[in-house]
């Protein structure tokens, strides 16, 4: 196993005159299960493709599974990635069906182009039982409310068996009960033996399930805190990750909710 799951050492990311990250330190180690948590546009999604390799760094070094990318075939990585998006589920073909999606996840795949194995159809299908999508197996992709397509798109992701699942901002789109289904199933894969280690990208503390151990915080490409939850979700940390005043509190259950401190 590696000593490291993502490691990023100084990253930077420049587009002519911005700096769109300047300078990331981030360490996931194996067992630990990260919150990417920042406001729209503090560049969560940029550190994640640069995790994935579709965007290269200005500056910085950036490792993923122990392999430093640049000196590895990225296509061979990528295969022990799982990705899961709001982004993803627009380029899935509309016409594919809920079976399709998933079994195109062994391929990395925007659909199916050849006939199955058998094998993966059937691992597919065992899939869809965990996730609550038995019954609509044979479905369009197009046809599925949000949550079944992320669900569908969630197992897709873990046919492969990732090692690192990442996962950005999947419950954008979902309402309270789609939003509590998929962080159960997360947390019942995050328990489970073998998980992959989680990045999950939000921009909403209720979004931080009790199974999630480590958080990185940004604002405008730069960290403003990273480590443990305990460290790194206060109410200091959230009024400068977001511009404002904010308390953040633990729930009994565990969850955490942040109210502006003006009306508190």
């Amino acid at each position: 196993m590696a000593d490291s799951v993502i490691e990023l050492s100084g990253v930077v990311l420049r587009r002519g005159p911005l700096t769109l990250l300047d300078h990331i330190d981030w360490l996931v180690r194996p067992g630990e299960h990260w919150a990417l948590l920042g406001p729209n546009g503090a560049g969560k999604t940029l550190i994640l493709r640069i995790v994935t390799g579709y965007v290269w760094p200005t500056e910085g070094r950036a490792s993923v599974l122990g392999h430093r990318l640049g000196e590895y075939d990225l296509r061979r990585l990528r295969r022990r990635i799982g990705w899961v998006s709001q982004a993803l589920a627009d380029m899935m073909p509309g016409h594919s069906s809920v079976r399709e999606v998933i079994v195109s996840g062994y391929l990395a795949s925007l659909g199916l182009y050849a006939e199955p194995e058998r094998e993966m159809v059937r691992r597919a299908e065992g899939l869809a039982a965990d996730f609550g999508l038995s019954g609509i197996l044979d479905r369009p992709f197009a046809h599925l409310s949000s949550g079944e397509r992320q669900r569908s798109l969630l197992a897709r992701a873990c046919l492969a068996e990732p090692a690192l699942l990442v996962l950005d901002e999947p419950m954008s789109n979902l309402d309270m009960g789609g939003r509590e289904l998929f962080l159960g199933l997360l947390a019942r894969l995050a328990a489970s033996p073998g998980a992959p280690s989680l990045v999950l990208s939000t921009h909403n503390v209720t979004e931080i399930a009790p199974f999630m151990t480590s958080a990185l915080i940004v604002r405008g490409g730069r960290t403003v805190a990273a480590g443990p939850l305990a460290e790194t979700l206060s109410s200091g940390c959230l009024s400068r990750a977001f511009g404002m005043d904010l308390r953040v509190e633990m729930t009994g259950g565990g969850r955490y909710v942040a109210y502006s401190g003006l009306t508190g």
